[in-house]
């Protein structure tokens, strides 16, 4: 029995779906097909809209809303993560091959699969290895600075859709503003009536249409359904005014023009080395982005569902869509926050929704193509132009700055960096700020002298509680691990500590709040103990953790020290070293707590 049920087991780890099927109900295929429906409404026209951010064919969108989402239903962990093409890593992917190929060529679209391939076996690889971990690197701070200045580049970048400017494509922030200012004599009116028009309509839909459709009593599905067809019902509109009226040689407004029908076909990706190096770093860095926006989002709606989203398996799931996308045409995919909340909402129960909305595109590609004839670039660009708005995140600066000055200024480093100095360097520099402010912030630890709070086993700090102190004792508290960054500065505290009490007979260390003692703590505290011990002074340590204390134990330590000379906690320390002396009179509490 236990064969079988490990196995089970194993297979339900590395294969969620397989858990979820076989307890699939009824009730479960009524959600997933309702909101499987409307992800796909709402899809079909984001999904060409974001391969042309990617300055991709708009089909290579539709490619990537059909095989990866699929196999995401199988690996992932999370049950209503809406996997598929998303702004900022199609604005990434533009970045990465804006510099090195020509926009429209067959090699810039060999280069956006193979940065596809790379990115789903980094993914993979990355799950295999149980890596998960490499996405702490990119802090809140920084993903906010990184996505509020990835939201600006992205609108900029549709301004020339927008207005009809005659403007390259793939230009950094500041070109771009230089090329709108000097292109606006050209602005297309017609063009720039029906991107206003259609950005018009899309924040109404998005803000007003559901409450107005409930005041007229529209059943609560049919409301969402209809509230998030809005891109769609835009687009048809749009599309049949053009064709209707022939703005494409009336008025010179651009169109997508011919989409190839049918399914995408199967075929391998370059596997030139050269390119492939070429590209490692931005996919890297697509990877990385693409991983922590997916995992947050994933983890933010199974909270909703005191469900369980397994970080390692993300990998997983995510390398395996991305993988499968790299071989059937389609640009890197992610989870989506906007689409993955309307698949929530709508009421996916599994994976099974994002196998409808995959369906449903691959239907609408294979047969409804040619409706997309006279569709407008403008629509498309309003399409990513009014949800990315929404990325843009001064609040959380100036929260941030509020907060934590070093998290603040990261942030607003970050922001600036991606804007100036581009999309990968930006976010480079936003990692090694995270980790420049974090070795400074733990480079300075706060140390506190504590004393006895009353008659009770607690101790705090003395500048901040009214406490018991003793003397021929001083008892230093580090709220830090102790490792080469911060011990040099802890060593100068306590010897000035040292220098200032002549009476001194012991000096205990206690250790509530260290979790690491690495090598270059460790020789300080062999100094520390041999230099103390040279003035008549002991070394105590107190409230030592089990790991901290095992490693101390094996490298001998603890026998050089004095097993009598470790505490079990700092009251167990007093009692023992000071309390037959007495204490001092209690000094006075300041404010704080």
């Amino acid at each position: 029995m236990a064969g079988p049920a490990f196995a089970a087991r194993a297979l339900a780890s590395f294969v969620p779906a397989s858990a979820w099927l076989r307890r699939y109900s009824r009730q479960d295929a009524g959600g997933d097909l309702t909101a499987g429906v409307i992800v796909a409404i709402m899809l079909v026209p984001q999904a060409m809209a974001y391969a042309l951010l990617a300055g991709l064919p708009p089909e290579v969108g539709l490619y990537a809303s059909m095989a990866p989402p699929i196999i995401y239903a199988v690996f992932g962990s999370s049950r209503t993560l809406a996997v598929g093409p998303v702004a900022v890593a199609s604005l990434m992917v533009a970045a990465a091959l804006g510099n090195r190929m020509v926009e429209g060529t067959a090699d810039y679209v060999t280069g956006a699969l193979v940065i596809s391939l790379e990115v789903g076996l980094i993914l993979f690889a990355l799950g295999l290895t149980r890596a998960g971990f490499v996405a702490n690197y990119l802090s809140h701070p920084v993903m906010s600075g990184f996505t509020s200045a990835a939201a600006l580049i992205i609108a900029l970048s549709q301004v020339k859709h927008l207005l009809g400017l005659p403007m390259p494509g793939n230009l950094d922030f500041g070109h771009t503003m230089v090329a709108i200012v000097s292109s606006l004599p050209q602005i297309n009116p017609m063009t720039t009536g029906i991107g206003a028009a259609a950005i018009a309509l899309l924040v109404l839909m998005r803000g007003r249409l559901l409450i107005l459709l409930r005041v007229l009593g529209v059943p609560a599905n049919a409301a969402v359904l209809l509230t998030r067809a809005g891109p769609l019902v835009v687009v048809v509109m749009a599309t049949a005014i053009v064709a209707g009226l022939d703005l494409q040689a009336t008025s010179n407004v651009a169109v997508v023009g011919v989409i190839p029908a049918g399914l995408p076909r199967f075929a391998a990706p370059s596997f030139d080395l050269a390119l492939w190096a070429e590209l490692g770093p931005s996919s890297f860095a697509i990877a990385l982005v693409s991983f922590v926006e997916s995992v947050a989002i994933a983890k933010v709606l199974a909270a909703k569902r005191r469900e369980r989203v397994a970080p390692n398996q993300e990998l997983i799931g995510l390398g395996l869509a991305n993988v499968a996308g790299a071989f059937s045409g389609a640009s890197p995919v992610c989870g989506g926050f906007a689409r993955s909340a309307v698949n929530f909402q709508g009421g996916a129960r599994t994976q099974m929704a994002a196998v409808v909305t995959a369906i449903l595109v691959g239907v609408s590609t294979a047969f409804l193509t040619p409706l997309f004839l006279h569709m407008p670039h403008a629509v498309l660009a309003a399409i990513i132009v009014v949800p990315v708005i929404g990325l843009f995140d001064a609040e959380s600066f100036l929260k941030n700055l509020r907060y934590s000055k070093a998290d603040g200024i990261a942030q607003l480093l970050t922001f600036l960096a991606v804007l100036g100095l581009g999309i990968e360097i930006g976010i480079l520099c936003g990692v090694a700020l995270s980790l420049l402010f974090h070795l400074w912030r733990t480079s300075r630890p706060h140390i506190a002298i504590v004393g006895r709070v009353g008659l009770t086993e607690h101790f705090r700090n003395v500048l901040r509680h009214k406490v018991t102190t003793y003397p021929g004792l001083i008892l230093l508290r580090v709220d830090e691990s102790l490792y080469f960054p911060n011990i040099k500065f802890i060593e100068d505290r306590v010897l000035t500590e040292i220098a200032e009490r002549r009476d001194l007979k012991h000096f205990i260390l206690i250790c509530s709040s260290v979790n690491v003692i690495d090598a270059s703590a460790l020789e300080t505290l062999e100094d520390m103990r041999v230099t103390l011990g040279e003035f008549g002074i002991g070394l105590h340590l107190a409230e030592v953790k089990g790991p901290v204390m095992d490693k101390l134990e094996r490298i001998g330590f603890v026998d050089r020290l004095g097993r009598d000379h470790i505490h079990l906690s700092t009251h167990d320390a007093v009692v023992r070293l000071a309390e037959p002396n007495g204490p001092v009179a209690a000094n006075p509490a300041s404010p704080g707590g």
